[in-house]
């Protein structure tokens, strides 16, 4: 890919976009981050080789076909105002800022702009992640390939109609961290029964990578699989048991309703 490219944020979620994007079919020189912190910019420059400049050198990004947007929400219209009228005709504006809708969106940029709209997760650091798109007012099928492209070295990118955005930030955008804190209390628990800390943390690793590849891999369901593994009156279905009895499964659907909850309430604060 030999087109130019600005991103707009270099923190945590920017800079897992930036390491898919390179994974890809960009090279660095074709990249720029417009990054606020010292500090992260000089990590940027020695980590990716990107040229990365601050916030008031936008016209030095003026150039670029594409403008990922990676700020957090309420940053999000001053960068967008301030970018305006640095964009090139036909620019393509992709947005993973959480909660904020491309009517929103278009609203801080030139009448017709193409906005993108992605909720992607920090697994695309390591080229395993999943991103959902979905398209402005004015984005063609042809823009939202794109984009698709752009983010292919990022892992899985699907495209979902807007309204299943905050489902997909529930789901895949949050997931990690749900994971995250499954291994931790994995790791925990096998601590507690006596496992060095080391070994259970390559133990409880592993047994998410193996589940995952048996999903994937096999087709099969997940009820299928969990049934295979838990025979009647065993091991696992006391476990299982148990988790049922702490309402495993109803704690998930809450959180992932208050995530939900929340995005309407941030897209509700920047629609005035």
């Amino acid at each position: 890919m030999s087109t130019r490219i600005a991103l707009h944020g270099g923190g945590m979620m920017g800079g897992a976009i930036l390491a898919g994007i390179l994974r890809g079919s960009s090279s660095p020189d074709e990249i720029s981050v417009v990054e606020a912190s010292a500090e992260r910019a000089d990590l940027l420059r020695q980590r990716y080789g990107v040229a990365v400049v601050g916030p008031d050198a936008l016209a030095d990004v003026a150039a670029a076909a594409i403008h990922v947007v990676a700020v957090k929400p309420h940053h999000a219209p001053g960068v967008l105002r301030a970018l305006a009228p640095h964009l090139s005709d036909g620019a393509l504006v992709v947005s993973v800022v959480a909660g904020l809708t491309t009517d929103t969106l278009e609203r801080d940029l030139p009448a017709g702009t193409p906005v993108v709209r992605v909720m992607p997760n920090t697994p695309a650091l390591v080229g395993a992640g999943a991103a959902a798109t979905s398209r402005g007012a004015h984005a063609t099928a042809e823009h939202a390939a794109t984009v698709a492209d752009l983010l292919a070295g990022t892992g899985l990118v699907v495209e979902v109609p807007e309204a299943q955005q905050n489902a997909v930030t529930a789901l895949s955008g949050s997931g990690p961290a749900y994971v995250f804190a499954v291994v931790e209390a994995l790791v925990d628990g096998g601590v507690l029964l006596g496992l060095p800390r080391p070994t259970a943390t390559r133990l409880a690793v592993q047994t998410l990578r193996g589940a995952a590849a048996m999903l994937e891999e096999t087709g099969e369901h997940p009820t299928i699989l969990r049934e295979q593994v838990t025979s009647p009156g065993g091991t696992t279905a006391a476990a299982l048991r148990e988790l049922e009895e702490y309402g495993l499964k109803a704690a998930f659907l809450t959180a992932m309703r208050a995530i939900v909850d929340r995005s309407e309430e941030i897209a509700a604060a920047n629609e005035d």
